[in-house]
């Protein structure tokens, strides 16, 4: 290996860093994308969205690499999709994680009218394939047609990703011609890189038994994980201890909620907008807030909306956003000082709902990373392991929350000065010790290169790695044997196969004990998962599975039947879980006596 290929597959913006081995440091690698019709252009980063375009345009948008484009990709697509919303697709990322959406049928653009169609699967294919493609152009032009075989090549995903996500992308990195990838979760993704920025200088700012709190606010997700700072032999040690849920929550809202204060100041004055124009403002949102934000002494920035005809307006509709405006919807609405107590709504809202992307119902950050430190804490008390790793500077048993001593900002939305201070000062009000902001942080390009530095760490075996593994439980069912009482249905225990922390390219057998495999006709396996219970380990069984767990799943399946037993005949197997080496998840049923063994996926989506 000569270099590591590290790809940011974000929700709203994807980037592209390299590592070449004989290189002190990874470096951006800038992405060609169509700009405008016969026009390319290198960019740090490529929007994450989707154009379908109609016949007579697809000539004048081909890509660099001058192949027919079944659709666009990049800049040109988000800009000249959102005039055409029935033939841009975006968010692919969040629907590869919709557990109530097949994320290999064609259903994007959602709601659309227009017959042609794509799956979030193929949607992220040719996102990681136009990477790919972008990449090897730009190393033939600089030299020798470039290749990926001597390359270590990583994705990052969110830390909050369940599994079928992860196994998704995978594959979907695989169908784009890129091999077998490694995944990385994002947050770590940021700490490497953080670590990379501050050279010998991080050290100083993080010491043995802290606690640091990776929050991670990007253009549609937002993602927090906990990491553990120890020392092994003398030298600084990491352990990823927790990680939160995956909400559908970030910058979007933001710029969505300025464009509808905008538009009831503007309707106030008996004016309107129309679809076309409100989805203009809202992209005007975003540029003013960036300007507002970047720039202090400005106390408010122009924003024009162009007419697309004559019968709403004679010319461009002027408004002003103004700082109070930006300050009261993005700080005061998403991160405002609420309590520690004060978690998100659990309401479940309207009884018929429209089916769409999960979005978080409630849109205060504050509330989901105070739910986040509580579910942190329930995570540590669970295991001696951690409480032993944790807890002696700290007093597990009468805190509210497990706060962080340091926080690490990633994602476009901390770019911003004051979005970054909010949160130090409310995780301040919220404990008696100092929270810190790591210094040297790079929000919005971080994930990439340090997708590359962990690639070359791995590959090279050099260089500090992030104890992390599997960061949830996972567990199967199994029908309760007793006798058939009228009246009662016993309850679903359920057996941890997967414990929270299982490392890459480990697996385990549990060979004290046999389970009865039914094979050669139908039969369910239900799946359950916990990211608060590290405390449990492989093989132990849970009481009442529906009670105590989360249930990610169900597969209906007949596997093949066993040689020598008849069909239906339950058939004493052993355990035997699996965590590749790319980070999947892989379950085995095995005969002890003639070592014939049965694959059942994992199922994390709901039917």
């Amino acid at each position: 290996m000569s270099f590591s290929l590290g790809i940011d597959l974000g929700t709203s913006n994807s980037a592209c860093a390299v590592h070449r081995f004989d290189a002190p440091a990874p470096e951006l690698v800038e992405i060609q994308q169509v700009t405008a019709p016969h026009q390319i252009a290198k960019q740090k980063t490529l929007p994450s969205a989707l154009y379908l375009p109609l016949a007579e345009e697809s000539e004048a948008l081909r890509p660099p690499w001058k192949e027919p484009a079944p659709g666009v990709i990049g800049q040109y697509a988000r800009n000249h999709g959102a005039l055409i919303p029935d033939r841009l697709v975006t968010s692919a990322k969040s629907w590869l994680s919709n557990l109530h959406v097949d994320p290999k049928t064609d259903v994007l653009p959602w709601n659309a009218e227009a017959e042609e169609k794509v799956s979030a699967f193929e949607a992220s294919r040719r996102y990681l394939q136009h990477i790919r493609q972008s990449f090897l152009t730009s190393e033939a032009e600089a030299g020798p047609p470039g290749s990926l075989i001597k390359g270590t090549i990583v994705v990052t995903v969110p830390a909050s990703f369940e599994e079928g996500a992860r196994n998704l992308t995978l594959e979907a990195a695989h169908a784009a011609g890129l091999g077998e990838v490694v995944l990385l979760e994002e947050p770590q993704a940021a700490f490497y890189a953080w670590i990379a920025h501050a050279e010998g200088d991080w050290r100083k700012q993080v010491s043995p038994g802290d606690l640091v709190l990776v929050c991670d606010v990007g253009g549609g997700t937002a993602d927090f994980s906990m990491i553990l700072v120890s020392e092994i032999a003398g030298e600084l040690a990491l352990e990823r201890i927790s990680v939160g849920e995956h909400l559908l929550l970030g910058g979007d809202n933001m710029d969505l909620a300025l464009a509808h204060s905008l538009n009831a100041q503007l309707e106030e004055t008996g004016k309107s907008l129309d679809h076309w124009q409100f989805l203009a403002l809202i992209h005007a949102c975003n540029r003013a807030k960036v300007q507002l934000f970047a720039e202090p002494s400005l106390d408010q920035v122009k924003i024009s909306v162009p007419s697309r005809g004559s019968s709403l307006f004679a010319k461009t509709v002027s408004l002003e956003l103004e700082r109070t405006l930006l300050e009261a919807v993005v700080l005061e609405g998403f991160l405002p000082m609420t309590a520690p107590d004060d978690l998100p709504s659990e309401t479940g809202g309207a009884g018929l709902q429209e089916l769409g992307l999960p979005y978080a119902n409630d849109p205060v950050i504050s509330k989901h990373l105070a739910r986040f430190l509580t579910r942190s804490l329930m995570n540590v008390r669970a295991s001696e392991d951690l409480r032993e790793k944790v807890g002696p500077q700290r007093d597990l048993e009468n805190a509210g929350l497990l706060m962080p001593d340091k926080v690490l900002f990633n994602g476009g939305v901390f770019n911003a000065a004051p979005v970054r201070q909010r949160v130090v000062d409310l995780l301040n009000s919220w404990t008696d010790e100092e929270v810190k902001d790591l210094q040297g942080a790079q929000p919005d390009l971080a994930v990439a290169q340090g997708a590359a530095i962990y690639g070359r760490n791995r590959a090279t075996g050099e260089g500090l790695r992030i104890q992390a593994g599997t960061a949830r439980s996972y567990y199967i069912g199994l029908q309760t044997s007793m006798p058939a009482v009228p009246g009662f249905k016993p309850p679903i225990k359920a057996l941890c196969v997967v414990p929270q922390g299982m490392e890459e390219g480990s697996e385990w057998v549990l060979e004290d004990q046999e389970f009865g495999l039914v094979t050669g006709k139908p039969v369910d396996f239900r799946f359950f998962s916990s990211a608060v219970r590290s405390g449990d380990i492989a093989g132990q069984i849970v009481p009442n599975a529906v009670k105590e767990l989360e249930e990610s799943g169900q597969l209906e399946v007949t596997l093949p039947p066993a040689a020598g037993f008849p069909e239906g005949q339950p058939i004493p197997v052993q355990i035997n879980p699996v965590v590749t080496e790319l980070g999947n998840l892989e379950l085995w049923m095995k005969h002890p006596a003639t070592e014939q063994r049965w694959k059942v996926e994992f199922q994390v989506r709901a039917e």
